[in-house]
């Protein structure tokens, strides 16, 4: 199932995306349900062509957690080793935007840099203290991210607070897919100024994770009470690159679809 968060002429919705995703977005329609999705799914009877409708971040969490250096040969393009636990840290609620909305490129920075990453959704009752098996239970469902990063404040500052957190990075999106085998998908990243000329940054899979979902959620379950709505990003592959005023960037995870947003200046 694919839900989605949309705006339409009578407000916002959560709805189930339906139809064949091979189709494209003129084939596929949003089915309204009613409330929030963590419990029964009830439809409205409300329903949408998808091109009629915006969509929204899939969820708002109350926070994003976020783990570093997941994948050996992004840590080694930075000159890092594999960290022996989960490197953890948080980008702010506010970081938090949807497909086709902008990522602004701060005054701050002169290097950012996309990072294509899986992001699990918790869905109820959340987690904490969780082991494999109920991290397993605690997993609503999947969608896709990046990481945006201000590489140069990354290095500079000592701790990524202000290099992960700026408004606008953290695009999520462009659904949440439940009841997804996420063992092994490929994440790709490409980058382009127009359609046609999308280049292909990042190529990875999601099986060379140093740590899988189900130890990460567990872990952070550990140190934090992971609440329905929260998000847990599972690190990027390799080919990290910096990106710019003018470029669209599209994150790409097998089994979940695209997320795509244009990059800006801040006004």
């Amino acid at each position: 199932m694919r839900i989605a968060r949309f705006a339409h002429a009578k407000g916002m919705s959560f709805g189930v995306v339906e139809g064949e995703a091979e189709a494209g977005p003129q084939g596929l329609t949003i089915a309204e349900i009613e409330g929030h999705p963590f419990g029964q799914i009830t439809f409205s009877g409300a329903r949408w062509a998808l091109s009629d409708v915006r969509l929204l971040s899939p969820i708002l969490p109350s926070k994003v957690v976020c783990v570093g250096r997941n994948y050996a040969e992004h840590a080694a393009e930075h000159g890092s080793e594999v960290p022996k636990e989960p490197l953890l840290f948080l980008k702010p609620s506010t970081s938090v935007i949807g497909p086709r909305d902008a990522i602004r490129l701060p005054i701050f920075s002169k290097q950012v840099e996309h990072e294509a990453e899986l992001a699990v959704v918790i869905g109820a009752p959340g987690a904490r203290r969780a082991d494999r098996a109920a991290a397993e239970r605690a997993i609503f469902g999947y969608t896709c991210a990046n990481d945006v990063t201000a590489r140069d404040l990354q290095r500079s500052d000592g701790q990524w607070t202000r290099a992960k957190g700026f408004d606008s990075f953290c695009p999520i999106g462009p659904w949440i897919t439940t009841g997804l085998d996420v063992r092994d998908l490929e994440i790709r990243c490409e980058v382009g100024r127009n359609p046609e000329e999308m280049e292909v940054r990042q190529l990875g899979r999601t099986r060379d994770m140093v740590f899988d979902v189900p130890a990460l959620v567990s872990y952070v379950s550990h140190v934090m009470t992971l609440l329905p709505g929260d998000v847990v990003l599972t690190g990027t592959p390799a080919g990290v690159s910096p990106l710019l005023d003018g470029d669209t960037v599209t994150v790409r995870i097998e089994g979940i679809g695209d997320l795509t947003n244009p990059v800006v200046p801040v006004a």
